[in-house]
């Protein structure tokens, strides 16, 4: 079967959208493209972000593939599937462009996971994959569609019904290879993410270690992908590293939605003399660990704290057990060690706004940034969402965004500073709340 895996032409003119806008390595695609050619079939990865390819230059390649089937995602990479761009807009145009020509349309990533019907309508698709998508894609790849009801984890059309089947996949990381990309996307991939201590000298890549996380923060949106915590075997780890140092990365980002303390992969990092960045909880980390991070390589740290007082990291659900006279000590004592550390905040309502300036400028006086404090945007999937509102439903993208923009009237430094209605963002008859 021929299989064309496409990463669309992302653009964020009006969005919410909280992510880095330079592109990522899309590692979901970079999974599924060697586990089914792995079963001979044809693939192709088509990256249009990081290609600059515009949607005709897309069609164009697309066409002369001739795919029998055309997966396109709806977030610009596994980093950003927790803080997606809420509108399905690009994922629109892009499946618009290639309707014709794409064959079998499926549709990946947090939305299709979230709600999975609007979705299905939204892009007008085939189907939609719900969670972790590479396992499922593998065993759709080649399969009639009259035996699409034994595939879990997807959404489809019968007749003039949406069928649902089960719900969002986990993926077994035993069973993801490490990952190999080519040498030209590698080179192109010149962004370093989230590294401040100096000019790269070569390319950065993304990786992961692990997937999910143990804790449940209210704001987290994970509870339909990437949600159990579940690490990668090391071996995968250090084949897939050593083929990017190997390709003259220069950088690596580890994508882990927390990377937790682990002493056999630090050693293994140590050995091989690299820069990295993570992200992190920094109340997980003593003295000694910190210490062998740097020693390992890490440059940056992004450490959620999210608030100053104790209140408010239990609203949050942090499940912190540090004070923050605490939490400062141990963001100091990492600065001590690794060139960029910053703690993250977000707007948790019963912190003083006197206190908080006063925290970001001791700690930044020592060399650590913190930023404002960030409005949350209720994603769903998470538990702020359904303790505003029970479990998602077709309109919950629509319900949140017009919350989030009637709740604030300003927003992080990284989005468009008034952002659109969902309705204006994505084709108006397919985005009107009933």
């Amino acid at each position: 079967m021929r299989i064309a895996l496409v990463n669309p032409p992302w653009a964020f003119t009006g969005s919410i959208y909280f992510g880095c806008r330079e592109p990522h390595l899309p590692l979901e695609y970079g999974y599924a493209r060697q586990m089914l050619a792995a079963e001979g079939h044809d693939v192709v990865l088509l990256d249009a972000q990081l290609d600059a390819l515009s949607l005709q230059g897309l069609r164009e390649a697309v066409t002369g593939f001739a795919p029998d089937m055309t997966v396109v995602t709806t977030a610009p990479s596994y980093l950003f599937w927790r803080c997606a761009p809420p509108e399905l807009r690009i994922p629109q145009d892009t499946v618009h462009a290639l309707r014709e020509v794409g064959g079998l349309m499926v549709a990946i990533g947090p939305h299709a996971s979230t709600t999975p019907r609007r979705t299905l309508q939204k892009l007008g698709v085939d189907i939609v994959v719900m969670g972790e998508a590479e396992e499922i894609l593998l065993r759709l790849a080649g399969m009639a569609r009259r035996d699409w009801s034994a595939v879990p984890a997807i959404a489809y059309r019968q007749g003039a019904e949406i069928v649902v089947q089960g719900g969002p996949h986990a993926g077994d990381m035993r069973a993801l290879p490490s990952l190999i990309w080519p040498d030209a996307a590698v080179r192109r991939h010149a962004h370093h993410h989230h590294r401040f201590d100096g000019c790269p000298q070569g390319p950065g890549a993304e990786m992961e270690t692990s997937r999910g996380c143990p804790y449940h923060c209210t704001f987290c949106a994970k509870e339909n992908f990437r949600d159990a915590y579940r690490r990668r075997p090391l071996s995968r780890i250090v084949d897939e590293l050593d083929g990017l140092l190997a390709q003259g990365a220069d950088y690596i980002y580890f994508i882990d939605e927390i990377f937790l303390p682990n002493r056999p992969l630090l050693d293994a990092l140590a050995q091989r003399r690299l820069k990295f960045g993570v992200q992190t909880r920094i109340d997980l980390w003593n003295h000694e660990m910190l210490e062998l991070l740097g020693h390992a390589g890490c440059v940056s740290i992004e450490a959620g704290v999210e608030s100053l007082s104790q209140e408010g990291r239990e609203r949050l659900d942090k499940k912190c057990r540090m004070s923050t006279d605490e939490l400062t000590e141990r963001l100091l004592f990492a600065k001590r060690h690794i060139a960029f550390v910053q703690a993250n905040l977000i707007e948790a309502e019963v912190d003083d706004s006197g206190e908080i300036e006063r925290w970001r400028g001791g700690l930044q006086a020592h060399g650590v940034w913190a930023n404002e404090p960030v409005p949350l945007f209720p994603y769903p999937g998470t538990p702020d969402y359904r303790r505003l509102w029970g479990p998602p439903d077709d309109y919950a993208w629509e319900r949140a965004h017009a919350h989030y923009l009637a709740q604030f009237s300003d927003f992080s430094d990284i989005q468009d500073q008034r952002p659109l209605p969902l309705h204006v963002l994505e084709r108006s008859d397919t985005a009107i709340m009933p």
